[in-house]
């Protein structure tokens, strides 16, 4: 498997072995993790930056509100695909969390709009759904494609719902639209069902055949011009006790496997995805 175009940064040692080169950066991880103040985020961006080749992976899905950086480096118009079981919408505090990312892609003028595929959290339904960003869904800049399988049947009428017979041919016509654009793609191996993918958060119902179909869809019609995965299991350490707690209360509890089997399930996904995401 080929390094060209990709870089590990290492926050927390999600991924004990990788064909990338390593960027280590663990002593940030703590400091960064589920949240953090924008001076720190600041100060990251800078030491990173320099580091980073078009294509980036990183750790925890805890890390995803760090895609708002690796964005910075681009600045043709480009649309932003997000395959996450969350929608990451929330314009509630943290400013720089994982929950509430999408909101800091927005904000930059290269992003021409976001496509979050895959969502089956409860956030993207009544109540959860009221603390979306509002002006962007509703001037649709932000499009969030929801699964509505075992919801009530006007869930899934609704225009962001996506069911296991429809949502193929939803993402063709997407892929058709976007047909020589330019594009960001970002992967949380959240998205996938837990045979495919351990994690810190709830898996979602994507399969690995699911997103490598996906992947070749827009690799076929539009112009990749970098992208990112993360999503692998880390045990969560915190710098600040209200971090700490805000994470604590956030996060599901799951029960895993042991770390070995955690550690082969993770590499098959980026083994299935990694070159698709690249190539």
């Amino acid at each position: 498997m080929s390094a060209a175009g990709g870089v590990h940064v290492d926050l927390d040692g999600a991924w004990p072995h990788l064909p990338l080169p390593r960027v280590d950066v663990r002593e940030w991880g703590p400091k960064l993790r589920f949240s953090a103040p924008p001076k720190l985020i600041a100060a990251f961006r800078d030491k990173i930056l320099p580091e980073l080749s078009p294509f980036v992976v990183v750790g925890s899905g805890d890390f995803h509100h760090l895609s708002g950086v690796w964005l910075q480096r681009f600045h043709e118009p480009f649309v932003l695909v997000s395959f996450d079981n969350h929608p990451d919408w929330d314009v509630r505090p943290p400013r720089w969390g994982c929950g509430g990312w999408i909101n800091r892609a927005l904000e930059l003028s290269a992003v021409h709009r976001v496509e979050v595929w895959g969502c089956g959290n409860f956030e993207c339904w009544w109540p959860g759904r009221i603390w979306r960003n509002r002006l962007a869904t509703g001037s649709g800049r932000l499009r969030v494609h929801a699964w509505a399988e075992g919801r009530p049947a006007r869930d899934q009428q609704n225009r962001i719902a996506i069911l296991r017979a429809n949502w193929r041919e939803k993402f063709q016509v997407f892929a058709d639209g976007i047909a020589g654009a330019n594009l960001y793609i970002t992967i949380d191996l959240d998205c996938l069902a837990p045979e495919f993918a351990c994690t810190n958060w709830e898996n979602g119902t994507f399969t690995l055949d699911d997103l490598v179909w996906a992947l070749a869809r827009l690799r076929a019609k539009a112009n990749v011009i970098g992208g990112d995965l993360c999503g692998a299991y880390s045990p969560p350490t915190y710098a600040r006790r209200k971090q700490r707690f805000a994470s604590e209360m956030d996060h599901p509890k799951i029960a895993l496997p042991p770390a070995d089997q955690i550690a082969a399930i993770n590499l098959a996904a980026f083994a299935a995805l990694w070159p698709r995401l690249t190539e």
